[in-house]
């Protein structure tokens, strides 16, 4: 069988995170923009009935991993919707925002 033949095993990805990597943060809001090589994507934290949102997070990813990221949580939502129903949605948030 040649080199190129062969089949390419999958490569088993070990994920580290330190302890507070791991514990996340909680987000009640998020915004994205975009330029043609990057989007942003800002995590943000808003309090019942203050008119500031701190950002707690912001990933800034390239346009095919923001693709593929898409891909994946609409998938998990439909497994989520599929397992305990549809989730709500409530009135349109700011724009930019949801």
């Amino acid at each position: 069988m040649k080199e190129n033949e062969k089949q390419q095993q999958p490569v088993q990805l070990e994920i580290q995170a330190d302890e507070q990597t791991a514990q996340g943060v909680y987000a009640n809001l998020a915004g994205v923009t975009h330029s043609e090589t990057e989007f942003i994507f800002d995590f943000l934290f808003m309090q019942p009935n203050q008119p500031k949102a701190k950002i707690r997070a912001r990933i800034i990813s390239s346009p095919i991993h923001t693709k593929r990221f898409l891909q994946a949580l609409a998938e998990n939502v439909k497994r989520y919707e599929e397992r305990f129903g549809t989730i709500a949605q409530r009135d349109a948030a700011p724009h930019g925002h949801s």
